[in-house]
């Protein structure tokens, strides 16, 4: 099997768990091997959990979850030096961080101490506990679910953040027919617990050198900097996309390119990526009357094509 047909297992089997939401799970999909972080903002029982358990399983990954809550200090996440009086000297014990997906359920009921004690794993690939820095497994995801901020004993999470993750995706409510297979089916759980593994690590990460050899034109690129020029005009935003946030749109419009079979850019796989790439970064002008991912397609549609 090529990496294509590997791929397009891969989807069919994660749409056998979360039915009836084919483009959220292809943008998850598109985002891992973008080599991004995911973040998946919605109300609780849509499937937020079921999807990144499935997404670890298909990819083969070693896989910790957290459930985060206001008292979760960053120890918990990264880990401890405990003394061990059998060898006399103290021993760090690793904390959940140490997997190559960690799921941070409702990151944003923790608080910004523990919150920020995640940017380093996320940036850096790496955390520095006790002075001492240790790197991260590769490959290395957080996929982050977190619920609406009206909702009870949530933290927003900070620019700088929201900014560390490549796409932010929510799944809503299942339409009629998928809530009814939701309803008479097998438990969501139990499916995640015998999927196999789709794609291996070694694989994975030779799938993301493929994303990266993926060809973005002149024009193309001349596209993603009008978009990002229009983000900076004042008329749709309050603060403009910075050059990281164009990175990721353009990684992630070239992981959308490879997951349709192609081996260049197109504006489609721009435009079908750039909401979830880049609407957690923004904040809609005060007039807009719009949330930020209506603005972004309000003013895509204003951006003349290449």
């Amino acid at each position: 099997m090529d990496a294509q047909e590997k791929l397009k297992a891969l989807l069919n089997q994660l749409n056998t768990v979360i039915v009836g939401k084919k483009p959220q799970v292809q943008d998850c999909v598109a985002c891992l091997l973008a080599g991004g972080h995911l973040l998946i903002e919605d109300v609780p029982g849509v499937g937020k959990t079921t999807l990144a358990h499935a997404l670890s399983r298909s990819f083969g990954l070693q896989f910790s979850r957290v459930q985060f809550t206001a008292d979760l200090m960053p120890s918990d996440l990264s880990g401890v030096s405990i003394y061990e009086r059998n060898q006399q000297a103290f021993v760090f014990h690793p904390g959940p961080v140490f997997a190559q997906v960690l799921l941070a359920d409702e990151i944003n009921r923790a608080s910004p101490k523990t919150q920020s004690a995640l940017l380093e794993a996320m940036e850096e690939k790496q955390v520095t506990v006790e002075g001492e820095t240790r790197p991260l497994p590769t490959p290395f995801f957080v996929i982050a679910t977190q619920n609406p901020h009206d909702q009870l004993g949530t933290f927003a999470l900070p620019e700088s953040q929201l900014d560390r993750f490549l796409m932010r995706i929510s799944i809503g409510y299942p339409d009629r027919a998928a809530e009814r297979e939701l309803l008479g089916g097998a438990d969501r759980r139990d499916l995640v617990d015998s999927l196999p593994a789709v794609v291996t690590p070694h694989e994975l990460m030779q799938i993301q050198q493929q994303v990266l050899q993926i060809h973005a034109a002149g024009p193309l690129l001349d596209y993603v900097q009008d978009l990002i020029s229009a983000t900076r005009s004042g008329q749709w935003f309050l603060q403009g996309l910075s050059p990281r946030a164009g990175i990721a749109v353009v990684r992630a419009a070239k992981a959308q390119a490879l997951l349709a079979g192609r081996d260049y850019v197109a504006p489609d796989d721009v435009q079908s990526v750039l909401p979830q790439t880049v609407a957690h970064r923004l904040v809609p002008v005060s007039d807009a009357g719009r949330g930020p991912v209506e603005q972004v397609r309000a003013m895509v549609e204003s951006v003349p094509l290449p």
